[in-house]
């Protein structure tokens, strides 16, 4: 099986609510978040020194301070009052500023004055997604050279650690600050969100902050919040657990079991039940003693085997250590998450665990041999069961232990089937983000928001469009503008260049994006098919990344008269025999590779329909002759797809599929 997604470089991972926790590789600079101060914060940690303030909007600023206390907001000569509630929340309203500063804010009540310095007035964007969102500026093409240049300290980042919950926050994990852009600094900021700003200000020229909210491998439901994806109805189940998961989690790690089982049941049929004691796993082979990571099992890299794999083994308890309370299966460090039976009782699941310890309930083991079956899914590298083999034991109450000293034997789930993931997981999960990153800044003002994600979503294309659209409206509630703009980064090209037409997950998901930004008119996409690199799945050039941004933000946000994009499909239509591909948002005329193969699939209901087809192009669109009974046209389809076509600006055209009319 093979079988590619991420989970990126994820700096730290930390959840509030009791669910376990995991820490991987940490991107060179990275400093570990600091605890954030507890109490009330009678200036929220949105607004301190170096703040940025978008302009030419109400400036909404808030706080926390006694129920009841008056307060008073200054900035510059402007001034607000407002009354904390019952809760001690406050929000006050500052009148609209034009680009400037710096300026103090300052906030006082009931005696308490905290203040804001060095804060400029200018348009601040909200930079979100997954691990190539997080990718930091040193790590970035060029950086070494780009960092000596970075001056301007205009250029402003606040970085949100990463933190999940299970409710919504009102405050931050952890500190914050907004850091000044400088030589020193730059590297630690996200390399996509500054070449975009960089880029950005040759011709908008005020000062722009950053707010960076980033997880590798993070999914897009993780980052709505219950009410936005409860109204999607697609993950209600799972949302209902969450909700238990609050109050009870053992009853929740019982039903999200049963769930599991349903799903394994009706999804593989054929395939038994690997967790039950008598299930026949003698065609299993046996993992070396050490365990580890699955790729290096059989190869010397960390990256190999990515999907699902049963694993099991025994271990023999006399009498009165299977009466003993209090027991706790200890399986080590389990990358990335786990579902887990004894005697064929599920006794709960794990994500992206430090130590992946469950426990037992009474009358669960036995005398003599008893069967220890999980399942572990995992979705980018070092895969497996890791860490010294003492860690691997039954734990008891009184500090005894049995170590599961016995072999274990595997088995890889032999097709692309994803196990439905742990509610409450960090990244795989619904609303944890949200919860911990979003919810927490409050209805901070944005120029835009910038999306850089879907790598973790590849085997979930056929939601994704409905549940980014629904993620955009969600935020737009919390930050309190309907119109708020999207840039939607397109997924780049990663993987195998496909021979002959294929299916395609990358291009699924590149596809739902596509659609996103047709459907929503305040949003718009960028084309990066590109710029990436077959064997990895960061793209490192995030200066030319940065650069299509901004452009895609000078036609949506500022109205410039230019295209957002390269060219893009205007529509396909049938002329005699030959189908016409049409486009839009041309620079100049089309120009490209004729013949065959040049990116254009001519398809019919099938995959297997689906045919390279000939093509010439004629100024602004492109002719497929003999079309025979093709009803759909495909283009630039892939995993690192074949594409031919660009205009005047050098930008490519985008992949589509679309009917043929």
């Amino acid at each position: 099986m093979i079988m590619r997604r991420k989970a990126g470089l994820v700096a730290a991972m930390l959840l509030s609510a009791g669910a376990p926790i995991a820490q991987q590789q940490a991107p060179p600079g990275f400093q570990p978040p600091q605890s954030a101060p507890a109490g009330p914060q009678l200036l929220h940690p949105m607004f301190q020194d170096h703040a940025v303030l978008q302009r030419d909007r109400p400036i909404k600023v808030y706080g926390e301070t006694v129920p009841g206390t008056a307060v008073m907001v200054m900035l510059g000569s402007a001034n607000a009052q407002a009354r904390a509630g019952s809760d001690g929340h406050w929000s006050a309203s500052l009148p609209a500023m034009a680009a400037g500063g710096p300026y103090t804010l300052t906030a006082t009540a009931n005696g308490e004055t905290r203040t804001a310095s060095d804060v400029l007035v200018g348009d601040v964007f909200f930079c979100a997604g997954q691990s190539n969102m997080a990718f930091s500026q040193q790590q970035a093409q060029g950086a070494a050279n780009d960092a000596p240049t970075a001056t301007d300290g205009q250029i402003r980042q606040l970085n949100i650690p990463t933190a999940a919950s299970a409710t919504p926050r009102q405050t931050f994990a952890h500190t914050v600050r907004w850091v000044v852009g400088s030589p020193q600094t730059v590297g630690n900021f996200s390399a996509s969100c500054y070449y975009f700003v960089r880029e950005l200000k040759k011709t908008v020229n005020v000062p722009v902050g950053m707010v960076v909210a980033a997880w590798g491998g993070a999914r897009v439901r993780n980052w709505l919040s219950e009410s936005g994806l409860r109204q999607l109805g697609l993950d209600n189940d799972d949302l209902d657990m969450l909700a238990l998961f609050r109050t009870d989690q053992q009853a929740a790690l019982r039903l999200w079991g049963a769930k599991w089982e349903s799903w394994w049941k009706a999804a593989r049929p054929g395939d038994g039940r690997p967790w039950i004691p008598d299930y026949n796993d003698a065609s299993w082979r046996t993992a070396p003693p050490a365990l580890g990571a699955w790729a290096m099992w059989n190869g010397t890299s960390p990256d190999g085997f990515v999907g699902q794999m049963w694993m099991r083994t025994t271990v023999t308890l006399s009498a009165e250590q299977a009466a003993k309370p209090g027991a706790v299966l200890d399986l080590g460090s389990v990358n990335e998450e786990d579902e887990t039976w004894i005697n064929g009782k599920d006794v709960g699941g794990s994500s992206f665990a430090n130590r992946t310890q469950h426990q037992v309930r009474p009358g669960v083991l036995k005398e003599g041999i008893n069967v220890i079956a999980t399942n572990i899914f995992c979705s980018w590298r070092n895969c497996g069961i890791r860490g010294p083999a003492e860690n691997r034991a039954i734990r008891f109450a009184d500090g005894t232990s049995v170590l599961l000293s016995n072999p274990w034997k595997y088995q890889e789930v032999s097709d692309t089937l994803i196990a439905p993931q742990l509610p409450w997981g960090p990244t795989h999960g619904v609303t944890m983000d949200y919860n911990g990153m979003v919810s927490p800044i409050g209805a901070y003002r944005f120029k835009a928001a910038v999306w850089y994600q879907g790598e973790s979503d590849i085997y979930f294309a056929q939601a994704y469009k409905r549940t980014l659209l629904a993620m955009m409206a969600d935020w737009r509630r919390q930050f309190e503008n309907p119109e708020l703009p999207f840039l939607i980064v397109q997924l780049p090209n990663y993987g195998p260049t496909p021979a002959r037409p294929a299916a395609s997950v990358w291009a699924d998901v590149r596809e739902a994006q596509r659609q996103a930004a047709l459907e929503d008119k305040h949003a718009a996409i960028t084309v990066n098919v590109d710029l990436g690199d077959a064997g990895s799945l960061h793209l490192t050039n995030k200066k030319e990344l940065g650069e299509r941004l901004a452009i895609a933000a000078r036609h949506l946000i500022y109205g410039e008269r230019i295209p957002p994009s390269g060219p893009a499909v205007a529509g396909v239509a049938r002329r005699g025999s030959d189908v016409v591909v049409a486009f839009r948002d041309v620079t100049g005329t089309l120009s490209g590779r004729s013949g065959n193969p040049s990116g254009f699939e001519l398809c019919g209901a099938s995959q297997a329909s689906c045919r390279w087809a000939e093509s010439r192009i004629e100024r602004s669109t492109v002719v497929l002759p003999d079309a025979g009974n093709a009803t759909r046209v495909r283009y630039c389809w892939g995993d690192s797809p074949v594409c031919t076509v660009s205009d005047g600006s050098g930008l490519p055209a985008g992949p589509f599929e679309e009917a043929i009319r």
